[in-house]
């Protein structure tokens, strides 16, 4: 018997709603499905998406298409004109057994989307695996509150809201019983967690209660962070728990005080130093990844150097760059449009500058002995998510950590054997 097919596009935790899809589809019998979790982060995402289905129905004629995610959430109408598209789900639909059990009726409603601002509550699915034995992601929040200029996720996501910490430490334990060495603490904003649970709940405190609950657990890591909402906790345990990775992804944007204000981000350019500043004297062998937009509406030159300087000035490793893509239904697609011509240059500027910075990181880790999580033949992550080529026969299979003496580097992966 054939199983439901997941397409997943955009973030992580997307990557773990697709599991719990593609249980509700198997229960289903939606055996000959292929569910589209979209992405609608840029308006480049959502027309991939378009093309992703059309690409997908000329390989597979006869297959049921179900889109979902984001794009579908936030431009419903768009799919459902598609003739390729067979459903359309929304983002709260998307969780629910019992959407599935309707699509697996003949006449079961083509378009489901409802008003995702109207959802309260974020129920924790229970996953027992995600199709590899080296990392799981346990979604802990969903939704965001805030309102920056060039995002359209809130209107895709709906209001934050947290899953209470007993059922998060659960699944963790459930997921390191099954074999899985490292967990990611996924959201769409979930330096914001807890603010709707009763209590003081915080995304520090609930880090330290699954380290604390779940000694077995060999890493835990935090998918994308907003710095400027870092609570003690989460520094406290950077600080003290070993098992929490020595490696946080910024959610920076820029760094220019006043594009950040444009943007309607809650930090300046020094707020962001200062928080690198401080982490990394908590945890000296901390990395830091950050996203950064080039061209942002109305960033002159100026204004673009502090952004690359920020690089430095920060200490950062990892780069993801986007070019500045104006997104309908925002606020900065209504602000003066930087050439696309220059924005394209800012971000080449960028990444070279990430490709250079991530260069030398590399080339300092020779000689280090580290724990790689061996993901695939041949190859694993260090505790600070730097790719390594495991050269040599790798004693252990995929999700086992192993002692690692890193060999030497070169532009974009580590190169080291299991030590003896």
């Amino acid at each position: 018997m054939s199983e439901p097919q997941v397409i997943t596009l955009g973030c992580r935790l997307n990557t773990y709603e697709s599991e719990v899809m593609r249980r509700h589809a198997r229960e289903a019998g939606l055996d000959n499905a292929i569910i589209v979790n979209t992405c609608a982060v840029t308006g480049e995402a959502v027309r991939q998406a378009a093309q992703t289905v059309r690409r997908l129905r000329r390989e597979k004629p006869n297959a049921r298409i179900i889109v979902t995610g984001c794009a579908a959430q936030i431009e419903p109408e768009r799919f459902a004109d598609m003739p390729e598209v067979d459903h359309v789900v929304g983002n709260a639909e998307k969780m629910q057994a019992e959407t599935f059990a309707g699509l697996s009726i003949a006449d079961g409603e083509r378009v489901q989307v409802n008003d995702i601002m109207s959802v309260r509550d974020t129920a924790l699915h229970m996953i027992d695996g995600f199709g590899s034995r080296t990392r799981a992601y346990v979604q802990i929040q969903n939704g965001c509150d805030h309102r920056c200029t060039f995002c359209i996720i809130p209107f895709g996501r709906g209001p934050s809201r947290s899953v209470a910490a007993g059922e998060v430490v659960t699944q963790v334990r459930r997921l390191v019983e099954k074999g899985y060495a490292e967990i990611v603490l996924t959201g769409v904003d979930i330096t914001s967690y807890g603010r709707d649970l009763p209590g003081s709940a915080t995304l520090g405190k609930l880090v330290r209660q699954v380290l604390k609950h779940v000694p077995e657990l060999a890493r835990l890591r935090l998918s994308s962070i907003d710095q400027v909402e870092a609570d003690d906790d989460l520094m406290i345990a950077l600080r003290d728990e070993e098992r929490l990775m020595p490696h946080l992804h910024l959610s920076l944007q820029a760094g220019d005080d006043l594009t950040l204000k444009r943007m309607k981000r809650r930090h300046l350019r020094s707020d962001a130093i200062a928080f690198c500043e401080k982490a990394r004297a908590l945890r000296p062998d901390i990395v830091f990844g950050a996203d950064l937009i080039a061209g942002f509406p109305t960033e002159t030159d100026q204004m673009f150097e502090n952004s690359y300087r920020i690089v430095d000035e920060c200490g950062l490793t990892y780069l993801h760059v986007f070019p500045f893509s104006a997104r309908r239904g925002t606020p900065a697609a209504r602000m003066p449009q930087v050439n696309s011509t220059i924005i394209k240059e800012r971000a080449a500027r960028l990444r070279e500058k990430g490709t250079n910075v991530l260069a030398s990181y590399l080339q300092s880790q020779r000689g280090r002995v580290v724990d790689v999580l061996v993901e695939s033949d041949g190859k694993g992550r260090t505790p600070q998510f730097a790719e390594v080529l495991l050269h040599g026969e790798a004693p252990f299979g995929a999700g086992a950590v192993i002692r690692t003496e890193i060999k030497g580097a070169d532009a974009q992966h580590l190169i080291g054997e299991a030590c003896a």
